[in-house]
């Protein structure tokens, strides 16, 4: 009985192994096709390989580089990710904010919370409250805690627009209910002080 359990399970994993080969073959010939979901999949999949963590990055990055320029906005807010921590291509916060400007601009919420965090500071592009407020606000609008906690953050300081204490509460209380304990935080301490 033992002999049979363990030939089914070698037996077993070797079709898992060989089905597992030709879909990656599959994903590999479409992604060469021009298949923008398939090259995101291979940039994701880079990291489950056997190679260094370095090859990894390089792979993912190259896939991640195919998927943005046709526009897919998971893959632009992936490939902004690698420029500005320089992982897999040379660090390049320039690059780094074209792409993200380009998922934001698609609405994803995770690249106008980068974006507005550039404009902030000054990452790629001149510093701008203004725009880093515009942009917080559009991913807060989504449900983005970090982009709600932030936005709470620029209504209590003045950041880019009036300061409104209400505001301010309003929103960190909408991240505070998303599970973003700094806002919490924040939110507690403006709260308590009446000269915010």
């Amino acid at each position: 009985m033992k002999k049979i359990i363990l030939f089914s399970s070698i037996f077993f994993a070797g079709l898992v192994s060989a089905q597992e080969t030709t879909d990656i073959k599959k994903t590999i010939e479409k992604a060469n096709a021009g298949d923008v979901n398939a090259q995101l999949t291979l940039g994701i999949l880079s990291f489950s390989e056997n190679i260094s963590l370095e090859e990894s990055y390089k792979k993912a990055a190259y896939w991640y580089n195919k998927a943005a320029e046709q526009g897919n906005p998971v893959a632009q807010y992936n490939i902004g990710a690698f420029y500005y921590k320089g992982l897999g291509v040379k660090q390049s916060d320039s690059k780094a904010f074209y792409w993200w400007k380009k998922a934001a601009e698609q609405g994803n919420p995770d690249a106008q919370v980068r974006l507005g965090n550039c404009y902030n500071v000054g990452i790629g592009v001149e510093k701008s409250k203004s725009k880093a407020f515009y942009w917080y606000n559009k991913a807060a609008e989504q449900g983005n805690s970090t982009a709600q906690g932030l936005l709470g953050v620029c209504y209590s300081a003045g950041i880019g627009v009036e300061k409104s204490k209400s505001k301010a509460i309003y929103w960190l209380r909408k991240a505070c209910e998303n599970f973003n304990d700094e806002a919490c935080e924040f939110l507690n301490k403006i709260s308590k002080n009446e000269n915010y």
